[in-house]
């Protein structure tokens, strides 16, 4: 009787045990945001598109510039002390708009950048980057050819191609989202070879739906979309696509949705890009873009923060904390829950 009594109490306490390292390795989940606390992280950016975050918790952001070729790849401290570190990228004024770098992505210590109007993917090593003369000339950044690619498939009536963001995949292959031929196209991580892994098809006669940003929630593939002029309320989607690239509109009835992230929950969040005033303008406003109407929402559409100027991407950092990188007042907000 005692030995059984010995092995039941050593039977207890083993489980006790074990209980209580799974408590401690698990904790409390993490609950969804409901609504962001926005505060100022830093400011005097120029036409900004994309942002990443490095290990050392560093900012790296592309600035389109003002459209007479001088965009740039700025670094900027957690401290918001900012550097310029490679300059003369391409950069256009097209009607009053900034055009030409797109967006970034970090993995494992290399940088990814692309540029929408040259159609080049730069593969950047930050750290032998830092440790060298600054600023550097883009012309000294290795680069590759996305776009010859992709207008050799004549995905679109106008033949368009606009490289604008990526994310890496469970298979290590970079998947690179054209906005311009309504495509992603993947990268052999070995080769680098390309192919087309999948297409959007139009929202409407005559409207395409402009896919914007690209992340994977360890099984699917999920994309924000833009759609194209006039930008109709509701119009927009959150797209799926397996890992064989079959695509489908997995939510709609967002209105210009620029990028996309994930929550420690893998839950997409999402970037309404502004509300667009259609010609002749309602109530005397011109036709367009309107400041400080971009917001961040969740898949179901609720508005967890509001009165962003053109927000262009967003990044989380930690399980709670967001960064919000802003085109229209060339700033980063701070976004916690």
């Amino acid at each position: 009787m005692k030995k059984r009594f010995l092995s039941l109490l050593a039977f207890a306490v083993m489980a006790t045990t074990a209980i209580m390292v799974a408590c401690t390795d698990h904790g409390e989940p993490i609950p969804e945001p409901t609504q962001f606390t926005v505060s100022d992280f830093t400011s005097g950016l120029r036409a900004p598109i994309g942002m990443v975050i490095d290990d050392q918790g560093n900012f790296w952001v592309t600035e389109g510039g003002t459209g007479h070729d001088d965009g740039a790849l700025v670094m900027i401290t957690p401290q918001g002390d900012k550097k310029t570190v490679v300059t003369h990228f391409k950069s256009v004024l097209q009607m009053g708009n900034v055009e030409g770098i797109s967006h970034l992505y970090y993995d494992n210590g290399t940088l990814y950048l692309l540029h929408g109007i040259e159609g080049l993917l730069y593969t950047i090593n930050p750290s032998a980057l830092l440790a060298g003369s600054l600023p550097l000339h883009k012309d000294h950044l290795p680069s590759e050819d996305i776009k010859s690619f992709v207008v050799s498939k004549n995905l679109t009536f106008d033949n368009n191609s606009n490289a604008f963001a990526m994310t890496k995949g469970p298979d290590g292959h970079l998947y690179i989202v054209d906005a311009g031929a309504n495509a992603v196209i993947r990268r052999n991580k070995d080769t680098h070879a390309l192919d087309l892994f999948t297409t959007f098809p139009p929202i409407a006669p005559n409207r395409d739906p402009v896919p914007t940003g690209i992340v994977f929630d360890g099984t699917h593939f999920l994309l924000s979309s833009l759609t194209g002029f006039p930008f109709s309320p509701g119009s927009a989607y959150i797209y799926r696509v397996n890992t064989s690239g079959v695509m489908i509109p997995y939510k709609g009835g967002f209105t210009t949705l620029t990028h996309i992230a994930l929550t420690v929950n893998d839950k997409p969040l999402l970037l309404h890009y502004a509300d667009f005033t259609m010609p002749p303008g309602s109530a005397g406003n011109p036709p367009g873009f309107k400041p400080n109407t971009g917001s961040v929402v969740n898949e179901d559409g609720a508005v967890l923060a509001s009165g962003l100027n053109l927000p262009t991407d967003i990044k989380r950092w930690g399980d709670r904390t967001f960064f919000v990188l802003c085109l229209g007042d060339g700033s980063i907000k701070k976004l916690d829950y």
